[in-house]
């Protein structure tokens, strides 16, 4: 990775992250050099996007066919009123060039095809999955296991969230698929199932949706970064009603039709 270079005023919008000694000028460049992949634009997408720009990351690509509605607005803090109708990537882009003109701001507002997402996730450092739907999630962590592309993964429903990171570039790290090997073995792991495949056309509380979006950004840093121990490996749990955080260990499932040891190089 080319380090890049950085004037005086970036270096004074930073300055606040600068001074980390965990990032600190080099970790400053390092982000401007970066490449992040965020598929959605919603309730997820825009907190992470927002911070990440906000970080300084040299290129963010987003992905999302939808349009801005009403029924978006409460949690989806991009869009605003004004942009009722638009493509969510041009509200998007409008509203992160607003906050910082400095990253390179890349858009898709349709659904990728198989080729164009590999394509896209081979470019990216990191993948932020803020997508709604299973169907969306199973295509991306097929590709991001292929591609050995760190995929960060956050879902929301009701005043519940869910978030992760899958590392296929590490050994012995679990995938998406192998999450719900691991939900299928708890008590509560239909519901958790079935909650969360499908989040599209379902209640949420917007901050909730805003918490797991903000976890989703704070974990993409960290890789970016390499900085403390992410998720990798754990799956995070809020339950918003009493404001508890929970966390579980994750292995890899060696029988996983994705990234299992009998499928490996397929």
């Amino acid at each position: 990775m080319s380090m890049v270079d950085l004037n005086d005023e970036q270096l004074l919008r930073y300055s606040r992250q600068i001074l980390l000694p965990d990032v600190d000028l080099e970790g400053q460049q390092r982000l401007a050099s970066s490449r992040v992949l965020i598929l959605g634009m919603g309730g997820l997408g825009s907190p992470v996007a927002m911070y990440l720009a906000g970080a300084g990351v040299g290129q963010l690509v987003l992905v999302d066919p939808d349009t801005v509605e009403t029924s978006n607005l409460h949690r989806q803090l991009l869009h605003n009123t004004a942009t009722l109708g638009q493509p969510k990537v041009d509200s998007a882009r409008a509203a992160l060039a607003a906050r910082n003109p400095d990253p390179e701001i890349i858009t898709f507002a349709h659904k990728l095809d198989d080729m164009a997402l590999r394509e896209q996730v081979q470019l990216a450092d990191v993948v932020v999955d803020g997508s709604d739907n299973f169907a969306c999630r199973v295509a991306v962590n097929q590709v991001c296991v292929d591609t050995r592309t760190p995929l960060v993964y956050g879902a929301v429903v009701g005043l519940e969230g869910q978030a992760s990171v899958f590392r296929a570039d590490l050994e012995d790290s679990p995938c998406y698929n192998c999450l719900y090997s691991d939900l299928d073995q708890t008590i509560e792991g239909e519901h958790q199932r079935s909650a969360f495949e499908n989040c599209s056309g379902q209640g949420v509380l917007g901050p909730v949706a805003g918490i797991v979006g903000c976890i989703q950004a704070t974990e993409t840093l960290k890789i970016l970064l390499g900085l403390g121990d992410t998720l990798q490996g754990r799956l995070l749990l809020l339950d918003a009603r009493s404001m508890n955080f929970r966390s579980f260990r994750l292995a890899r499932d060696p029988s996983c039709k994705v990234c299992g040891v009998a499928h490996a190089g397929e």
